[in-house]
């Protein structure tokens, strides 16, 4: 596959964010597309029991048709160099103007998501999201919401969506944690996705009133828990991903609900001074 990076434009655009040695930026070559996506291979084949094809096994790497028309959002160590070496967590981020090249967004294959697709304004799907398990604290993390805050003040993004996981593939061993999502964060059915009817499995498979909803959301996986704090809904319906040995929820972020920090603080860096 020929993976090209985002244009010099659009990277200057971006630049990049720091925290300390750790910094967050657009991927801009082909080699740091490349490290992402091995990145990618080590956390959801190696580490997490993904079932690679035979090309992602003879590669060691996962990459699909997205690959090549996405940007790749990047948490680089510098202490562990310049090059691709230094990328300790990833972030892959599909526009609307990228999807239209492959012809459909990643999530369509899982969900119908037309109510997504017509919402009025920019849209953008987020997925493919990992961190190397060194890094596995709060501030790659942070880093990552910080960039992404960032592309979506760039680029006057209106609605955020993606498919997050839970681990494994029997709904039952997560009953509680999936009631919990439909029960209290289910989408408004303006912009509700549903799982494709060959796929639906149910989210409602126990008894709200038999569990404490905090604790629930405390053992959520961090990512589910990060879209919870910005205003996040789920679609109706989780999927199960034998490939990726994970049970998917749809996840959906209204940016004019957020009013988080990282969007606040990257506006004001981003005003010229004596505005």
């Amino acid at each position: 596959m020929n993976v090209e990076g985002p244009s010099t434009a659009e990277a200057e655009g971006f630049g990049e964010l720091r925290g300390g040695a750790l910094g967050v930026r657009i991927a801009t070559t082909a080699a740091e597309i490349d490290a992402a996506m091995a990145l990618r291979y080590r956390v959801f084949y190696d580490e997490r029991g993904a079932v690679p094809d035979a090309a992602a096994a003879a590669s060691q790497r996962d990459r699909d048709a997205f690959d090549a028309v996405a940007d790749h959002l990047l948490v680089v160590d510098h202490e562990r160099g310049s090059g691709p070496e230094s990328i300790i967590a990833t972030y892959r981020l599909i526009r609307a103007q990228a999807a239209a090249k492959v012809g459909r967004f990643y999530s369509a294959d899982e969900y119908d998501i037309s109510a997504v697709v017509a919402f009025p304004g920019q849209v953008l799907e987020l997925g493919r999201s990992c961190v190397h398990p060194n890094y596995r604290g709060r501030a790659a993390m942070q880093l990552l919401w910080r960039g992404i805050a960032a592309y979506v003040f760039l680029h006057r993004i209106d609605l955020m969506f993606g498919c997050a996981s839970l681990p494994g593939t029997d709904p039952d061993a997560v009953a509680t944690e999936l009631t919990y999502l439909y029960t209290h964060h289910l989408a408004p059915p303006a912009i509700r996705p549903r799982a494709l009817p060959h796929r639906y499995v149910d989210m409602r498979r126990t008894d709200p009133s038999g569990f404490d909803a905090r604790r629930v959301l405390v053992q959520l996986p961090p990512l589910i828990k990060g879209y919870l704090r910005l205003g996040g809904f789920v679609g109706d319906g989780a999927v199960i991903d034998e490939q990726f040995n994970t049970i998917d929820v749809a996840v959906l972020v209204k940016t004019d609900l957020i009013t988080d920090k990282y969007f606040r603080h990257y506006e004001r860096q981003t005003r010229e001074p004596g505005e």
